[in-house]
């Protein structure tokens, strides 16, 4: 028979209760016996437990609990244990811990010996003596219950408390599993005993006492002693003095009541009991014991910090989209339930690809250009083109539950914890139509006529047959003064709604929406696009993540990749887990590509965001303002870096229309893609590429081969006259209507009045 030695210094060693059956199987006349009494003692025990008479009270007779015993399978099944979770920027650098339960595992060694001595003193003296369950401490608990007409005594073992821990552990969040795990019940009490016999035989005293330091609950969210004592101390287990050692100690029986923060007198007269205790069983000498009741507590109390509400650098959001990653892809577990279930239990270290300097930068830029309390609210995104990385992620509204905070993500779409439908896109969803019309073989130097207010031409093919525009709905362009004709380029840098509405009605609705899946663009609420021209004009609602990822396929030369942001995750013992990873294809040619960054260069040079344009590397980019000025966006990239900026109204203010507005201490009669989220954007990027390389975009010449090209000035008084344009001076207007002219061929100062007259170009 085998026997287990105690600690160096402890009791002498006990035997087994049970004994092993016999090589025949089955049970000798004296093991049976031995059985029978035994069950009698687990019986004795749940009475003792339980404060109960009799076991006849209850009709319990000894065959019926032997039966029972019996019925239990051999096998108790330990669920891991849920520890904190650490989530890692790309540097390594700590972003924030989240944790179903505050857990940290440690080994025996690695907690102070007073720890050890403190807790077998106070909660189970004859650990070291007794096997699963001590058959002199049941009858001492009988008896003082007995005497005291109710519970002054339990008899549990440390083996059989740890038992019940494990099922409370398994119980999760459950109420209902809890409830089980937890109940005043014979059957319960019997199971644990079982369990506690197979402990008992395959762990032994310092693995049991080792799990159960691991696995108790001391109050103030903290479970097991190595995150009780960062709690109460901020040191760590293994530097606990013999008083700290003997306050945890006497939390376990009690954790509320004896708790040290809200119930410092009972705490301390708690603490003085184990210390007492200690001296009794010569763990310590009577005069240290002595000493130790003198001290004061001596708290140093680091309050609970879990979840994303305690991110740095802002990354709040980029935590939580982390975690919703975890809980919604296959690759950690085929149901919700197993993710969750294996979140909950964490002692995970998840790396992500979050870029200190560019995260830093982004908040950096945030606040300068927006504030927390303003009406309006602003979200950024990051993303490094041909990998998906997600480099940084903020918001204005922070994350949190007070004034001006929020949980709702704003860069993200709905099924990752952002806004129900996103946020309508603007002209920033204009190079898509544009790309889509170059891959079906559209020059870049196409011309459409551009009028200043049109109708929506009708029919326009579609995916599902085609669109009438019966009800005569129009589409006119920002400013009067934007009147075609206009080739691509132009068109583009001056962002003219009726040039794109001509594009997309002439190649059909199907190619965009096509070629959007294609760049991941997918409407924010996860529901298909609507297919009719007016798409081309961003009138579906999209996430600011999917606006920065897919310009990021414009400066990939075409080819799409999809986000990532987690990088490596590893498990407990170092276990490395499988992570989501980018898939890339190509969605366009490299010609089309480099065709839509030549094209978006312009925008930034002398086009609508010329406010945005970074200084000594190349960039591109695209405005974008919706009806009524209810959002402003600015998507745009270098070879090696997409961002995309969005303002509008935020959580609870999402009908804002900005206008006479202030916004970061700047009043604005109307806001701009151009004006706020354009310098957004640019700080957000130059902090983010400071000290990185700046490589070029690979061009296309956009001219026309067979354009005309235009006459050599004529001699002073032989002009062809034409339209005096009213109000500015006698400058001419454009006396051929149909020829796209550059501007400044016709028009100049005009003689009648003062400032530039002749033919208005749109600017």
């Amino acid at each position: 028979m085998r026997t287990r030695g105690p600690l160096s210094g402890d009791s002498p060693r006990r035997l087994p209760l049970m004994g092993y059956t016999r090589s025949g199987g089955g049970l000798s006349t004296a093991q049976q016996a031995a059985k029978f009494l035994g069950v009698s003692a687990l019986a004795g025990a749940v009475m003792a437990g339980l404060a109960l008479p009799a076991v006849g009270a209850f009709g319990l007779t000894a065959k019926e609990t032997v039966q029972e015993f019996d019925d239990i399978p051999a096998n108790l099944k330990t669920p891991p244990l849920s520890q904190r979770t650490t989530i890692l920027d790309a540097k390594g650098g700590e972003i924030a811990k989240v944790y179903s339960r505050d857990r940290t595992i440690v080994k025996l060694g690695d907690i102070s010996p007073y720890m050890r001595k403190a807790i077998v003193a106070i909660e189970d003296a004859r650990f070291y003596e007794h096997g699963a369950v001590d058959l002199k401490g049941i009858l001492r608990a009988a008896n003082r219950n007995a005497q005291s007409g109710g519970v002054s005594q339990g008899a549990s073992t440390l083996t059989q408390q740890y038992v019940k821990n494990v099922f409370v552990e398994e119980a999760g969040n459950s109420k209902e599993k809890f409830a089980e795990a937890t109940q005043q019940s014979i059957g319960r009490k019997i199971k644990e005993l079982k369990y506690a016999i197979q402990v008992e035989k395959e762990l032994g005293k310092k693995r049991i006492l080792e799990n159960y330091l691991n696995i108790t609950y001391f109050g103030q969210q903290a479970y097991g002693i190595e995150a009780a004592s960062q709690r109460y101390f901020s040191k760590s287990a293994k530097d606990l003095k013999v008083e700290q050692a003997a306050l945890l100690a006497g939390l376990v029986q009690s954790p509320s009541r004896y708790d040290p923060v809200t119930n410092p007198d009972t705490a301390k007269t708690r603490r003085n009991t184990v210390l007492q205790r200690m001296a009794d069983m010569k763990d310590i000498t009577p005069a240290q014991a002595a000493t130790a009741k003198k001290k004061p507590l001596g708290l140093d109390v680091s309050m609970p910090r879990s979840g994303c509400i305690t991110a740095v650098k802002g990354a709040g959001f980029y935590c939580d989209y982390v975690r919703q990653i975890f809980l919604n892809d296959p690759v950690f577990g085929k149901t919700a339930a197993t993710r969750t279930k294996r979140w909950n239990q964490g002692g995970l270290t998840i790396r992500t690809t979050l870029d200190p300097q560019a995260q830093e930068s982004v908040q950096k830029s945030i606040k300068s250009h927006v504030y927390q309390s303003d009406k309006a609210a602003t979200a950024v995104s990051l993303v490094e083109p041909g990998t998906g990385k997600v480099l940084g992620m903020g918001q204005s509204k922070p994350y949190g539950f007070g004034k001006d905070q929020t949980q709702i993500n704003l860069s993200a779409d709905h099924s990752m914890g952002g806004s129900n439908y996103g946020f309508q896109v603007g002209s920033t969803f204009k190079p898509i139509t544009a790309a889509a019309a170059l891959e079906r073989g559209t020059k870049p130097y196409k011309s459409y006529s551009s009028p200043y207010k049109m109708e929506y031409p009708s029919p326009v093919s579609t995916c599902k047959g085609t669109w009438s525009n019966s009800e005569g709905a129009t589409v006119e362009n920002e400013n009067e003064s934007e009147r075609g004709p206009y080739g691509m380029k132009e068109a583009t840098a001056k962002s003219v709604n009726t040039y794109f509405v001509q594009m997309i009605s002439d190649i059909g609705v199907c190619p965009v929406t096509e070629l959007a899946d294609k760049m991941g663009v997918e409407r924010a609420d996860g529901k298909e696009h609507h297919q009719v021209p007016s798409l081309t004009l961003g009138t579906e609602g999209f996430s600011p993540l999917t606006m920065a990822n897919a310009y990021a396929t414009f400066a990939n030369r075409g080819v799409y990749c999809s986000p990532v942001f987690i990088d490596s995750i590893t498990g407990p013992g170092g276990k490395k887990l499988k992570v989501p990873q980018s898939k890339c294809s190509r969605a366009m040619s490299e010609k089309t590509a480099d065709t839509i960054n030549t094209l978006l260069r312009g925008v930034v040079e002398d086009g609508t965001g010329k406010k945005a344009g970074l200084q000594s590397r190349a960039s591109a980019g695209k405005t974008g303002t919706t009806d009524e000025r209810r959002a402003a966006w600015f998507v745009g990239y270098t070879p090696n870096l997409a961002g995309a900026v969005w303002v509008g109204g935020g959580p609870g203010a999402s009908d804002l229309k900005m206008e006479n507005i202030t916004i970061g201490g700047v009043p604005h009669d109307k806001v701009y893609g151009a004006d706020t989220p354009g310098p957004i954007w640019k700080d957000a990027m130059s902090g983010a590429l400071d000290g990185k390389p700046a490589p070029n975009f690979v061009t296309v010449p956009i001219k026309d081969p067979n354009a005309r090209k235009p006459s050599p000035p004529k001699k002073p008084g032989r002009e062809k006259p034409g339209r005096e344009k009213p109000g500015n001076g006698g400058g001419q207007d454009n006396p051929w209507p149909d020829i796209s002219l550059p501007p400044g061929v016709i028009g100049g100062n005009g003689n009648g009045g003062n400032g530039n007259g002749g033919f208005e170009w749109p600017r």
